[in-house]
């Protein structure tokens, strides 16, 4: 992972996470499953699993859906980095 300065990983305690509906968090899902083939990356039982305090957790053994977002940022970054050495 490339450190950048400014760029914080989301903390699962990140207020911001209970405006993602289940809903948002399974586009969420589906955007990584189709991201992560491109690495060689495969979700195959990746889902939502519950609410818990007002955030769902994804079933990556009960993460937060902070961790789904994480991974998502790491995706897009390699695609970009990919993209720029072509």
């Amino acid at each position: 992972m490339v450190y950048r300065p400014g760029r914080h990983p989301m903390l699962p305690t990140d207020p911001r996470i209970r405006y993602y509906t289940e809903d948002h968090i399974r586009a969420l899902l589906d955007e990584v499953r189709e991201r992560g083939r491109e690495f060689g990356l495969i979700f195959p039982s990746i889902d939502t699993d519950r609410t818990m305090d007002g955030r769902v957790l994804v079933r990556f053994n009960a993460a937060p859906a902070s961790t789904l977002l994480n991974l998502l940022t790491l995706l897009l970054d390699a695609e970009r980095r990919t993209s720029c050495d072509t």
